[in-house]
C-alpha cells in the first residue's frame, strides 16, 4: 500500500512538549522546525486487509523551510526527492492542514495534523465499497530526537486494528 507508506514516512517526525521547566515550544508552525534535518526510520508492518507484513528502513532528509504563513519541506527518502510537503496553521481552529506534493506528479490529497502535547495525530479516510474506512499516524515524541509512532485503520473510527509500528531517530 504505497500510499499508506507515504503517509507513514512524511507523518512520522513530530515535536517533543519537553519537561515544563524548559524554555516554551514555537506554536503555529514554528512547531514544524523540528522536521528539519536527517532522521533515520525503522517500521514493522503487519499483515492486514490494508498492509503486509515486512520490515523497513529509510534514512529520510527534511530540506525545511517558512515563508509567509507557510512552513515546507523538501522530503528525501535514501536520497531521492519523494515529496514537498506544505503545511498551514489554522490559530482559530488549532490544526494544521498539509498538502504533499509528490515528486511524480501524483494527485495532491491534503491532510490533518492534530497536537495534542506530545503526541501528533495524522488521520485521513478513504471510500471502499460504499463505507469510510479511517486510518491514523500516531506520533508520540519520547526525546527531542526520537519519536514512537504507529498506523492503524478501523472501520467505525473507534476500535482501531493495527498496519505498522516503528520509530525514527534524528541523526547527528
Amino acid at each position: 500500500m504505497q500510499k499508506s507508506r507515504i503517509f507513514l514516512v512524511v507523518f512520522s517526525l513530530t515535536v517533543f512538549s519537553g519537561p515544563l521547566h524548559a524554555a516554551p515550544l514555537p506554536t503555529g508552525l514554528g512547531k514544524l522546525a523540528a522536521y528539519a534535518g536527517t532522521w533515520k526510520t525503522e517500521v514493522g508492518h503487519f499483515d492486514t486487509p490494508y498492509s503486509k507484513t515486512g520490515t523497513d528502513s529509510a534514512i529520510l532528509k527534511n530540506d525545511c523551510w517558512r515563508s509567509g504563513g507557510f512552513y515546507a519541506c523538501h522530503q528525501y527518502v535514501n536520497g531521492e526527492s519523494k515529496a514537498l510537503l506544505v503545511f498551514t496553521y489554522d490559530a482559530k481552529e488549532r490544526v494544521y492542514s498539509v498538502y504533499p506534493v509528490v515528486a511524480d506528479g501524483g494527485a495532491v490529497q491534503p491532510g490533518k495534523l492534530i497536537i495534542h502535547g506530545n503526541v501528533w495525530t495524522f488521520p485521513w479516510e478513504l471510500q471502499e465499497k460504499g463505507r469510510t474506512v479511517y486510518f491514523h499516524v500516531i506520533n508520540i515524541f519520547t526525546a527531542t530526537d526520537t519519536i514512537e509512532y504507529r498506523e492503524e485503520y478501523s472501520m467505525d473510527n473507534l476500535h482501531w486494528y493495527p498496519m505498522a509500528q516503528g520509530y525514527d531517530k534524528k541523526q547527528p
